[in-house]
């Protein structure tokens, strides 16, 4: 068992890790650690994630008040979300916030991440909605997310980012790490005339994989609500695992001309 401080450079060097892959500029992103049923390490508010030292990291009790903090530290604005993943998913042991400059790029386009267009991808994620926009630091982030937290592992926000969870802090941190691959590498295939997708049948050879794996945490491979409706699973929805329906995937060709056009903008 890791104790307290060991917890704290944890989180120090996942914030190192986030900040120089580019996942956050300035002070964005944030990460929490459950302790305990009531207590919880986070990542203060106003701070680098790349800058961080063991006693920048907060404890706060379940509710999101301060239980310790040095000096002028204060937790995280966004702890409220942090909170209510907790409180839904008592298998979760920690929760990364980020702003990866591709998976960002999605959720500010409104497109889901579905394509089953890598093994990788479709056995770790299964696939990746949006919670509906909320302001920061409010509880309309958390009441968003709380639609999707039961069935999977990692969710882009609208306009925001992307937030993922799991067992321990680098497993949280691989998943924002393979959301962020699997949406570059959906946005680059598409660069290049769209990508070849997965028939259902391989999808669910995918599935059956996982299953056999035993992996942990929640996915559509066994949790889908679309299944679980008796509907195709997320992977063939077409987008409708995003809140509003009235988005779906984008051609190649609507993503290729707003890129020339913002190029041109751009004066490149």
């Amino acid at each position: 068992m890791q104790n307290e401080y060991e917890i704290k450079k944890e989180i120090c060097d996942i914030g190192k890790r986030i900040y120089n892959r580019n996942m956050v500029a300035a002070n964005d992103g944030n990460i929490s650690v459950k302790l305990s049923d009531n207590e919880f390490l986070c990542t203060p508010t106003g701070v680098s994630k790349g800058f961080m030292t063991p006693e920048y990291i907060c404890k706060v009790d379940a509710q999101g008040n301060v239980i310790q903090a040095n000096g002028n530290f204060k937790p995280s604005s966004e702890i409220k979300m942090h909170m209510r993943v907790y409180q839904e998913r008592p298998d979760v042991r920690s929760v990364v916030h980020a702003h990866p400059v591709y998976a960002t790029s999605f959720a500010i386009a409104g497109i889901p991440l579905t394509q089953p267009i890598m093994p990788e991808a479709v056995i770790a994620l299964g696939c990746v909605p949006i919670a509906k926009y909320g302001r920061p630091s409010t509880m309309e982030i958390p009441d968003a997310v709380s639609e999707y937290v039961q069935h999977f592992d990692a969710v882009l926000l609208e306009n925001h980012g992307a937030l993922t969870y799991s067992d321990s802090l680098l497993a949280a941190y691989l998943k924002m790490e393979s959301v962020e691959f699997y949406a570059q590498l959906l946005y680059q295939s598409r660069m290049l005339g769209g990508p070849k997708e997965f028939t259902p049948q391989q999808v669910e050879d995918l599935y059956e994989i996982r299953r056999q794996f035993g992996m942990k945490g929640r996915h559509p491979a066994n949790l889908c609500p679309n299944v679980k409706e008796g509907k195709p699973s997320c992977h063939t929805c077409g987008g409708g695992c995003h809140s509003d329906d009235k988005k779906s995937a984008v051609s190649a060709d609507v993503v290729a001309e707003i890129t020339k056009k913002v190029l041109e903008q751009l004066g490149k």
